[in-house]
């Protein structure tokens, strides 16, 4: 099959992005294997898309439809067991739904659902494929011909050999003791932890308690935005856009840069979100 860019989802302004509307993608082909995507959003500064494997299902890499990149990459598994390896150093590592994957450029990656159930993973990507950090990146690299799922050396060396093996991983899991915590505001502090922050990509999961709004806040980067759980109302501020957006499991959002905004939770239960800002979490001047 030949290789095809995905589509490139854009907005003007502030902008919910029901589940329904999100632009679907298939990616792949027999030899890398298919995956179905659903590409939330793909501006100059941030791409966020969720993608799915059946039950037992993998993608890997062919010569049209190669997996590495030009981009810091999170993968955030939503439902399903991935499994997610390094077929060129051999790593492997396993995540459970909350859990998280980071790998910076030139990381060749494979995936697999390694569940009886199907797999759900939400990607933030930065810098994002209209920057040619993908496709044409990906082609331009020499092709990795051997693939190798075991770390060498480490038989016969285990535990021991752990440190070594944390210091050399390209993936980077991300579990629940890994995530960096914060209060951000003051009168109505909001607890958000980060999960990544680099030059080029933050991404952090903010949890809403019954009846909590946010302070004011914008980022120096464009902010894309998933909905976990609960209903989240965010109020952009300013003239662009609506002024009162009210989302839903799997929803999304798209903040454009500098755009201030709040969140909000009216409802009983507590409601959660992951976001992706890229590439300066900061606003400027703050």
């Amino acid at each position: 099959m030949t290789y095809k860019p995905s589509p490139r989802p854009t907005f003007d302004a502030p902008a919910a992005i029901p589940y329904g509307s999100v632009t679907r993608h298939l990616w792949g082909d027999e030899d890398a294997g298919e995956v179905a995507d659903w590409i939330y959003v793909s501006s100059d500064r941030i791409h966020q898309l969720v993608y799915g494997l059946p039950p037992g299902g993998a993608f890997r890499h062919s010569d049209a439809f190669r997996t590495i990149f030009a981009a810091d990459v999170v993968y955030y598994v939503l439902s399903g067991t991935l499994v997610i390896a390094n077929p060129d150093t051999g790593e492997v590592q396993r995540l459970e739904p909350g859990e998280a994957a980071f790998f910076r450029r030139d990381t060749w990656h494979h995936a697999f659902n390694y569940s009886t159930e199907p797999l759900r993973v939400l990607e933030f990507f930065a810098p994002p494929p209209s920057q040619g950090t993908s496709g044409s990146y990906a082609r331009a690299q020499p092709l990795l011909e051997k693939t190798r799922y075991a770390r060498d050396g480490r038989l016969g060396h285990w535990p021991e050999s752990a440190p070594t093996e944390a210091a050399s991983r390209t993936i980077h899991p991300i579990r629940a003791n890994d995530v960096l915590w914060q209060l951000q505001g003051g009168k109505h502090p909001l607890l958000v932890g980060l999960l990544v922050s680099t030059e080029h990509l933050t991404v952090g999961r903010i949890d809403l308690l019954p009846g909590q709004r946010s302070e004011v806040e914008c980022h120096g980067g464009d902010e894309s935005i998933y909905i976990l759980s609960g209903t989240v109302n965010i109020r952009p501020l300013g003239e662009s856009g609506p002024g009162w957006l009210e989302l839903a499991p799997r929803d999304g959002c798209y903040l454009p840069a500098g755009t201030p905004h709040q969140y909000y939770n009216i409802g009983g239960g507590t409601a959660s979100l992951l976001f992706g800002v890229a590439p300066s979490y900061r606003c400027e001047g703050r």
